[in-house]
């Protein structure tokens, strides 16, 4: 069992590993950035290490700073959270040539699968179903053109070390793709320090479900059900569900074979998230994965039981898996929605400032991820999350009723919210009889 953790993040997600972590037994280091010295996840922590200014380049992405500090307080492990060093291979490859153990897959799956075109090569060959496009990268837009041809338009051109919905472009046409195709090379440069690019033919309007597994070190691997992220914006995931009710059981049974299947296939280690695209027809097909926890992880918690972070910390100490997937059963249906500090009616822009008031919702199957507090200034520096809400209930219809009641029920004053627009988005016909994709947002609210 791993004794002490240092939590190389901030914000809801180090506060939930915190809490975790203490009703485990196990001790815990906040790092924090100059701007963070009041933040809840430092005053929560045993120990607490000042590791640099406000930019995340010269803080939360110090790799130098951070290892240093692990050090200083004879860490024994580091949980990256999501975001920030969660998915970057070089970081976990240092902690383990450190003797720090990276609560997280090895490095070297990090790596092949947070290259996004060798990932779906791999998936490819471990069986798993994925949308017809290029054979690795684009290297010209010859070959791009050229291609189009084959798989028909519309495609849909992607950095390959991308992620957050950023060097993503569609196009429909020949004209479009070679507008796009500069532009894609520019975001991924400038993004991620790599123009590498690849395409697939882009799927209509489908729903965008994922699956959520776990994986020892011992070759043991669940699955623990789906949850149903079609709701976005920009690419950015706004509200969560499982089940989803796209799904039948059987294709439902069968993703969860195959992430199973391929995990063990490649070795993958802790818990990750497979994720696909659904069609109209229920054919669905691998998109990419995740190699860290995920911002939506509390709606599977809900309705298996089980606590992912206290997992990924045994999976992390060595120990095997206690259940086997006969072991792993759903309860009811669970929804999460993200609370962002952001005003819709100017095109969704960040809202940083002090929150004067703060009420949150309660009650049977509500459970909240913050890390906020009456008094508390929220940052211009980093992601605009304020919180997670998250209910169980018996139905969706019981879940939409509960998630409104919880909705209803916050109050955060001082700071432009999104609560309104989400609460317009529960209220949506559409959304409500389950008739929403992945261009919902854009479709319903312009």
């Amino acid at each position: 069992m791993l004794k002490k953790v240092l939590i190389a993040n901030r914000g809801e997600i180090a506060v939930r590993i915190i809490r975790a972590c203490r009703e485990m037994g196990i001790r815990t280091v906040a790092i924090y950035s100059e701007v963070d010295k009041n933040a809840l996840h430092k005053t929560l922590a045993d120990e607490a290490i000042c590791i640099g200014p406000a930019p995340s380049n010269k803080s939360y992405l110090n790799t130098k700073a951070i290892l240093e500090a692990a050090c200083l307080t004879g860490a024994d492990s580091i949980h990256p959270g999501f975001g920030f060093l969660s998915e970057n291979a070089n970081f976990a490859k240092m902690c383990e040539e450190i003797g720090i153990k990276f609560i997280g897959p090895n490095y070297k799956i990090i790596e092949l699968l947070g290259n996004k075109s060798k990932a779906k090569e791999t998936m490819k060959n471990a069986g798993v179903p994925v949308v017809p496009g290029s054979d690795g990268l684009i290297y010209s837009k010859e070959q791009a053109v050229e291609l189009a041809k084959k798989i028909k338009y519309p495609v849909i051109l992607k950095a390959s070390a991308g992620g957050g919905g950023r060097g993503i472009r569609i196009a429909y046409s020949e004209r479009e793709l070679l507008k796009e195709y500069d532009i894609v090379k520019q975001e991924a440069s400038v993004s991620f320090n790599d123009d590498s690019i690849y395409m697939e033919k882009y799927i209509e309007n489908p729903r965008h479900v994922e699956i959520q597994i776990l994986a020892d070190e011992h070759k043991n691997c669940v699955h623990l059900g789906e949850r149903d992220c079609s709701v976005q914006r920009r690419n950015q995931k706004v509200l969560e569900e499982t089940p989803s009710s796209i799904l039948d059981n059987k294709t439902r049974k069968k993703m969860g074979e195959i992430a199973v299947k391929a995990a063990l296939e490649i070795g993958y280690t802790n818990a990750g998230t497979m994720e696909f695209l659904v069609d109209k027809n229920k054919d669905f097909y691998f998109m990419e994965m995740n190699t860290r926890v995920q911002v939506e992880h509390p709606v599977t918690e809900m309705v298996t039981g089980l606590d992912i972070i206290k997992e990924q910390i045994k999976i992390a100490g060595g120990e095997k898996l206690e259940y086997t997937q006969k072991d792993i059963t759903f309860t009811g249906h669970s929804m999460e929605v993200r609370i962002n500090a952001e005003n819709p009616d100017k095109n969704f822009m960040p809202c940083p400032g002090t929150i004067t008031g703060l009420h949150l919702p309660g009650g049977n199957g509500v459970r909240v991820d913050t890390a906020i507090y009456a008094g508390y200034t929220v940052p211009q520096n980093y992601d605009s999350m304020l919180m997670k809400i998250i209910v169980h209930g018996k139905t969706r219809d019981e879940s939409i009723a509960k998630m409104k009641s919880a909705i209803a029920e916050l109050v955060i004053e001082g700071i432009d919210t999104n609560v309104d627009f989400l609460y317009k988005i529960l209220e949506n016909e559409n959304f409500k009889n389950n008739n929403y994709n992945t261009s919902f947002i854009k479709q319903e609210f312009g």
